[in-house]
Order: structure tokens, then sequence, then C-alpha cells
């Protein structure tokens, strides 16, 4: 990513776009009080450099995909190759290096709610060690603060999209097939060039789009680095939670500034977490005198995110 420095209006598109990865440059500028101009020329800066991008993905319990949290030990010599080899796999949905290079850890997404194909991931002679756990649950209903509090109350009812429904299960369809992965790659993909890349019209993907919208099985998100935002560290965190306490340990996880992701997982460390601090210090403190004095956490294992190969799509 080539060196970029965001101002206020940056911090409002991108804000904007979180809530509505697909709103149209003119609606942002209205709201923003800028030209349509400033905005698409504001976008196409943070994407041409690889500061921000919009992409989409399913809601994996909607879709009735089982999501498996897969980690894995590597010896770091061989950490980015295996980190690009996954992130090329159809089933993967964020692959991240932790450690410096010491492991990897995926999500896999499995049709049907069946196993994580470890049998396939165990092929490869650079893992020293595999492990597997099903990610349960998503349990945060918000993106992390840090990149979503650049615009005013008025200015977020604004730009939320109208017309969104209750959660609701769809069946996937071969054109849902062809969509997503374009989707994945540019969810601001333009209808035209969406209906070129599936093969189908464009009446039926404008009209497939927006059934998955209204449903909530497609999520846009806007995948920027935290460092842009002043903030340098991210970690990864596992919690062995007494059972009794899951739901009040997660409400306060959750309302914590720091706080990226909450998920419960199976196996002994039953909650998985992702906090993004300014510094190390940060990071302690947050580990420290929030995390490690809430009642019910009874073990806490961290891993500091290296760096990202896929989130949604591969990384550029």
């Amino acid at each position: 990513m080539d060196s970029v420095m965001l101002d206020t209006l940056d911090l409002q598109l991108l804000h904007a776009l979180q809530l509505d990865g697909r709103a149209p440059f003119s609606k942002i500028a209205e709201v923003l009080d800028v030209s349509d101009r400033t905005v698409a020329r504001r976008f196409g800066r943070l994407r041409v450099t690889g500061a921000a991008r919009v992409t989409g993905a399913i809601d994996s319990h909607l879709a009735g995909h089982a999501e498996w949290l897969v980690r894995l030990r590597v010896h770091p010599r061989h950490t980015t190759a295996l980190a690009r080899a996954l992130a090329r796999r159809p089933d993967t949905a964020w692959v991240s290096v932790l450690s410096s290079g010491a492991e990897i850890v995926c999500i896999v997404r499995v049709a049907g709610g069946g196993p994580a194909p470890l049998e396939s991931l165990a092929r490869h002679p650079q893992i020293l060690d595999v492990t597997a756990q099903r990610l349960l649950r998503h349990l945060m209903d918000r993106r992390w603060l840090g990149r979503t509090s650049a615009l005013t109350a008025e200015q977020i009812t604004a730009l939320r999209p109208p017309g969104t429904g209750d959660p609701t299960a769809v069946a996937l369809t071969d054109l849902d097939r062809r969509l997503l992965p374009a989707l994945a790659a540019d969810g601001r993909a333009a209808y035209p060039g969406l209906a070129r890349e599936v093969g189908w019209s464009e009446s039926a993907v404008r009209r497939r789009l927006d059934e998955l919208r209204r449903s909530r099985v497609l999520q846009l998100d806007v995948e920027v680095d935290p460092a842009l935002f002043g903030f340098s560290v991210q970690c990864l965190l596992w919690l062995t939670v007494t059972p009794s306490r899951l739901t009040a340990v997660t409400r306060t996880l959750a309302a914590g500034s720091e706080t990226a992701f909450v998920g419960a997982t199976t196996g002994e460390r039953n909650l998985i977490a992702i906090v993004i601090c300014r510094d190390s210090d940060g990071l302690y403190t947050c580990l420290t005198d929030r995390i490690g004095t809430v009642p019910g956490v009874e073990g806490l294992e961290t891993a500091l995110i290296t760096s990202y190969t896929k989130r949604v799509a591969p990384t550029p």
C-alpha cells in the first residue's frame, strides 16, 4: 500500500461507505456537502493506492454454511507462500499471519454445515500442526469504532440504506455463486460490468443483488488498514470463559472501543476476539485493566496479527 494520509473528508467517506458500500457518490456528496466529483476522486485515490476497498461477503449462518476457525503452525520461511495459497481457496474467508510468521489463522466456510477440510490442509508439508474449532456465532452487531466515528447522527440516518428487512435464510443459486466472487473483489462493481462477468442480464443481476441485500445474506464491508487511523497494534485473543458468564463477558468485550470482533467457538477456549489499539502500551492496558478484570474470564491467550493475506477477497 502506498503512503496515504487521511483527512476529515476521507474519514467521513469511509464511514459513509461502511453504512452503505454501494451508496451513489451523489448521495454521499449531498450529505457531506461536497461535489460528486470530489467524492469519486477521493475514493478513487484510496482504492488505487490500496488504502481501502469495498468488498461483499455472505452471512454464513443465513446461507447455511459452517465456519471453521483453523489455526496452522508453520515454519516461518514458508508462511507467506502458504498464506497466499490459502487465500486463493474459494472456501477461505479470512487469512491472517500471526506472531511474525509463526502461525496462520484462517476461517474456512463449508456448505451444508460440514466438517473442516483438514485432510487437504494437512497435505501441505510446510504445516507443522493444525487445530480447528467451529465458529458458532458472531457476537458483535457493530464495526470497530475507530473507523465509524466520523459522521454525525443526522448524517448516519441520511446515509443508512432503506428497506433492509430482518435476517432471512436464503438458498444460494447458480447466479449467486457467480455473483458473490465478483462482489468479494469489488463490492461497488457497476451492474453492467457484473452482468458481463457472470453472464446474466443486468436486470437479473440488479434484482438478485437487491434481494441478497434486503435479506442481509450479502454484507458489504470496507477493508482499510487501522494504521491509517493511527492504530498500529492488532491482536487476536482466545479466551476461556465460564459458560454461565459467556453472555456477560461478550457484552463487556463488545462495548469496548478497541474491540473489532467477538465470536463464540467450540473448544476449551470458547471465545475469540480481535482488539485494535494505538500501540503496545494501549494493548497492555486493554488486556490488564479491561479484559483481565472481567468476572468469568479464566484464561487468555494472545497473538499479534502481523498481516492479512485475505479478508474477503485476496489482497491485490
